[in-house]
């Protein structure tokens, strides 16, 4: 941490998965991120930190100092800001405008990701896992896994270009100083169509109709199109789907982090009311016109 260092504090951050620390120095913050054990087994840290380093070209990724791509151990600059929560996106008067911006800069940024985040082969695969197990399921649970294919297809026929996307957009990956919004945790980013992290952040954040046209009139810098609304509508739906699923699955193998039956169900709920609500089907509608 540089020679002439005479004291340091650690202060213990959030992580459900990893150790994370504030180091202070007499002359320098960082953040010290350790993995959980185990994280191994599901995170290519190569991966991570190509795409971490990647989006701090981009802009929006605070500075690494020092990383190790085999274990993972990473240090970086630690930025003064605001971690973001859903009430913090709804009292920090243009958060949701600097999230968009960040997310336009990332999106923009030309940078390349590795791996490429392919959602309907990640929920068949949950799916499969889940045939194998012996669990319950939400009531209408067959109904809305069918009528996803409509989505599935709409998507297929009406691409987006892919982009460097984070993909995991909890509202604390997000940290805002009040002029620029930053964004950390790259563990699960790669190349996706850049609606989706829009999408995800709303559902995340509990966003209401006024915030997400505030992130969208930022991300775009114009109204958003028809077409642009019903694609980050309808992975607003399918986020809430693709996360049930991992969440049945951890209710099924009895992980006891917390009560996970109650979060697929909540989560299922939301996406049967959003993809039976009256203007689901004009979204895909707007998608499929363009």
């Amino acid at each position: 941490m540089g020679a002439g260092m005479d004291s340091y504090t650690a202060t213990r951050l959030g992580g459900l998965t990893n150790l994370v620390y504030r180091i202070e120095t007499n002359h320098e913050k960082l953040i010290v991120r350790i993995p959980g054990e185990g994280t191994s087994d599901y995170i290519d840290r190569a991966t991570e930190l190509h795409n971490a380093r990647a989006a701090q070209a981009a802009g929006v990724s605070p500075e690494i100092l020092w990383a190790d791509g085999q274990s993972g151990v990473m240090i970086s600059r630690c930025i003064e800001a605001e971690t973001m929560t859903g009430a913090g996106f709804k009292s920090r008067k243009g958060s949701p405008a600097r999230a968009g911006a960040a997310l336009a800069r990332l999106h923009n940024s030309g940078q390349e990701f590795r791996f490429r985040f392919e959602l309907f082969s990640m929920i068949d695969d949950y799916l499969k896992i889940l045939a194998g197990k012996d669990t319950d399921l939400p009531e209408g649970y067959a109904d809305v896994v069918k009528a996803a294919q409509p989505v599935k297809n709409v998507l297929a026929d009406n691409p987006a270009p892919l982009a460097p996307c984070h993909c995991d957009p909890l509202c604390e990956n997000f940290l805002d100083d009040g002029d620029k919004m930053w964004i950390i945790d790259w563990e699960y980013s790669g190349m996706n169509d850049p609606l989706w992290d829009l999408g995800d952040l709303s559902v995340e954040g509990g966003f209401d109709d006024a915030q997400d046209l505030e992130i969208l009139r930022a991300y775009f810098g114009t109204e958003p199109t028809a077409a642009q609304v019903g694609r980050m509508v309808i992975y607003k739906a399918m986020c809430d789907l693709l996360w049930t699923l991992w969440g049945l699955i951890q209710h099924a193998d009895g992980n006891p982090a917390e009560d996970f039956w109650a979060y697929s169900v909540e989560r299922f709920e939301r996406c049967k009311a959003l993809m039976q609500s009256d203007g689901f089907k004009g979204h895909l509608e707007a998608v499929r016109a363009g």
